[in-house]
């Protein structure tokens, strides 16, 4: 049952990581260290994260326009 859950989880989070890279890209923006968190993925149980990780500063005020 755990295994399962687990694969679930993974499984979630890998579809949000490409659901936001295809609305970023619509957008004009790409993340490129968008992906799963891999220390989250260690776990016993992985509960992934996701990690936007860095950007430029051209790319943060991009995303911050298409925020507001």
């Amino acid at each position: 049952m755990e295994a399962r859950h687990s694969a679930l989880c993974v499984e979630e989070a890998e579809d949000a990581v490409k659901e936001l890279r295809a609305e970023l890209a619509k957008a004009g923006i790409i993340l490129p260290s968008l992906g799963l968190d891999p220390v989250s993925l260690a776990r016993k149980v992985p509960c992934p994260l996701v990690e936007l990780g860095r950007c430029t500063v051209e790319t943060a005020r991009r995303l911050a326009a298409v925020l507001r």
